[in-house]
């Protein structure tokens, strides 16, 4: 079985390349081109449901997209895995500007500081 979210992901954040605006509005237009469900929005913070997500949510922390995912680990369905985790890829793309691998360049120099 192949599964690439084994743990529940408590938060996350991002930051948002230059020139991409650290505006909700423009965060839920890009979470609605990647997760084709309804977005409930709490204020300044939008949840979805998604795939073998149980509970995206995200909001801004001035210029710092949060993002706290709950993940249903106990899915063993390959194809539900890959298309959730390619939009949850897709989503950071858009929202941040920046690649997997720019992001996770970002995350090594942030913990080595």
């Amino acid at each position: 079985m192949f599964n690439v979210f084994t743990k529940e992901i408590a938060m996350q954040e991002y930051k948002l390349k230059r020139g991409f605006s650290p505006d909700i509005e423009r965060i839920y237009e890009e979470v609605g081109k990647c997760f084709p469900v309804d977005i409930d929005r709490d204020g300044d913070k939008l949840s979805i449901s998604y795939g073998v997500i149980k509970e995206l949510s995200v909001s801004m922390n001035g210029k710092m997209l949060v993002v706290d995912t709950v993940m249903d680990v106990s899915s063993d369905d390959d194809d539900l895995i890959l298309d959730t985790n390619k939009r949850f890829r897709d989503f950071l793309l858009l929202a941040t500007g920046y690649t997997a691998k720019e992001r996770r360049n970002q995350a090594k120099k942030a913990v080595s500081k």
